[in-house]
């Protein structure tokens, strides 16, 4: 007698009485057998009975495809599939990357959510073939609208590479343990969670000179000088992705030990009697390169590249306050180096590479968050439309390469400033400074000393050129200048982007009035606007 069906139903029940006095509108996930699914009874809306019963959406609830065995006959269990999908239900696939639970299966259900398999997360932060695997099937996700689950996160260092990854759902012991009670997961868990996602985000509008080498590294236990080579062969053969080890002595770092020479050493003829009963600091590696937290990712991967090369590969140690704090694999390096270079290539503009509008926007929605002064600077050319319709649009680009030039070398001196590029002759620059009345006058200065360079010595000569302005009148327009319009927060706290958008347009338009190159710094004193 086939009891499978009964028995499906009985715990079925179960599981939506107990999901029903949870008085919650969070998801549940149903696991199901391929087979079960074809049954007749399960066709026949008995779930649904079940839910309408206890008065629980349809879509609440998520039929999760459990493949022990492979499906037989894909073209009547997709149709049940659809049946379901009709009447409301989500379906899930577990253990994707595990025994018949495929890309066929996700290809042929067309599911809500796929969940991959833990034998993907287990040591994904030291295993690069499956952080390779599981990058790929985030990007497929991305692309078919698919949300992936990440199954069996077990460490902070699996949870916060599925997170860089950017899978946005996860389960886990590290997580929270399985539990007959709703439960909310630990609120230290919740914070590193938090503070990673965050920092994710960051980094898509970091670069390599700003993000530290301390804010990728993987906390691996270190060792003691005095471990046995017995120990260190039984860690290796435990962790077959783990290609070298710290040595430290009281929090100080000593050493590193290198599995291929580890085991080139103890391979020898006499090796193993001679290195598995004594302290490994006799085959450790006394050098290794060693940076301090705050170094940026740039600066390591200049000292990286000029290594010897039997060390180019070497694990990069890093320190926090004297002590050891973690290590960087080198491909993790470069590959975060390019992940930034990418993000940054991907939201500046094409022309000066500065930092486009999506950036600019969080820039200043950010600073507009905080507590803290700030100045918002607006530059923009005067004459330059004219400039354009005479000289050529390729000498026009060379102005403006030459404006972010001039820009990016004057801010460079300021501590924290952000320089972006709106687009055509418009920039913004953000500095927290309160000798920005200085700064103006030095990027005018050079400015109207090396602009008429741009010009011909006729031109130059008459200090103007014949062109048309924007409504097609004919007239003469002096040499380019550059107003810089100026807005800061010292006696208001702006609202939203669009507050101080709004009043650095009104100020911006005050200071093009002037023919030449000019400066405004807009303030509130009891109510009253100021202009200097």
């Amino acid at each position: 007698m086939n009891l499978l069906w009964d028995l499906e139903l009985v715990t079925r029940i179960k599981a939506i009485e107990t999901f029903n006095s949870f008085k919650s509108d969070k998801l549940l996930f149903l696991n199901v057998d391929p087979e079960i699914i074809k049954d007749e009874h399960f066709i026949r809306g008995t779930t649904k009975e079940i839910l309408q019963f206890y008065g629980i959406n349809p879509s609440n609830l998520i039929f999760e495809i459990t493949e022990k065995t492979a499906i037989k006959d894909y073209k009547a269990f997709k149709n049940a599939i659809d049946n379901y999908k009709s009447q409301g239900y989500k379906i899930a696939i577990d253990d994707v990357g595990a025994g018949y639970s495929g890309l066929s299966a996700i290809a042929q259900i067309k599911p809500y959510y796929v969940k991959i398999d833990m034998s993907l997360i287990r040591n994904i932060d030291k295993d690069n073939f499956k952080r390779a695997i599981v990058k790929a099937l985030m990007e497929f996700a991305s692309n078919t609208n698919i949300k992936l689950i990440a199954e069996g996160i077990e460490t902070v260092d699996e949870l916060y590479t599925v997170i860089e990854i950017g899978i946005p759902l996860g389960q886990g012991f590290f997580l929270a343990k399985p539990s007959k009670e709703l439960v909310c997961i630990d609120e230290d868990v919740k914070k590193l969670i938090m503070e990673r996602n965050a920092y994710v985000e960051r980094l898509k509008f970091a670069s390599a000179f700003t993000v530290k080498i301390g804010e990728i590294a993987r906390q691996d236990a270190p060792i003691s000088p005095f471990t046995l080579g017995s120990e260190i062969e039984r860690i290796f053969v435990a962790n077959p992705n783990l290609q070298r080890i710290t040595v430290v002595n009281d929090k100080k770092v000593v050493g590193l030990i290198m599995r291929k020479e580890f085991f080139s050493h103890i391979g020898t003829q006499y090796g193993w009697a001679v290195y598995m009963k004594r302290p490994i600091y006799k085959l450790m590696d006394p050098n290794p390169l060693v940076f301090d937290y705050n170094v940026s990712i740039n600066d390591v991967v200049k000292a990286v590249t000029t290594r010897e090369e039997d060390k180019l590969y070497d694990y990069i140690v890093v320190e926090k306050d004297g002590n050891y704090y973690g290590v960087v694999p080198v491909i993790t390096l470069l590959e975060k180096s390019m992940e930034l270079e990418l993000n940054i290539a991907k939201y500046s503009n094409l022309l000066t590479g500065l930092p486009g509008n999506f950036i600019i926007e969080r820039k200043i929605r950010k600073v507009i968050s905080k507590d803290e002064p700030f100045f918002l600077m607006y530059f923009d050319l005067n004459n330059f439309k004219a400039y354009n319709d005479v000289y050529g649009f390729e000498r026009g680009d060379k102005v403006l390469k030459y404006v972010a030039n001039i820009l990016e070398r004057h801010l460079y001196f300021y501590k924290d400033s952000f320089l972006g590029h709106i687009g055509g002759d418009d920039f913004v620059a953000i500095v927290k400074t309160y000798d920005v009345e200085r700064l103006c006058k030095n990027i005018i200065e050079e400015f109207d000393y090396n602009i008429v360079r741009f010009y011909s010595e006729l031109d130059v000569k008459r200090g103007y050129i014949h062109a048309t302005d924007r409504l097609g009148n004919e007239g003469d327009f002096p040499i380019m200048g550059i107003s810089i319009a100026v807005v800061n927060n010292s006696n208001r706290k702006f609202s939203d982007i669009d507050e101080i958008s709004r009043i650095a347009s009104h100020v911006k338009m005050e200071c093009k009035k002037y023919k030449k190159s000019h400066y405004i710094i807009e303030s509130l004193e009891k109510g009253k606007q100021a202009m200097i």
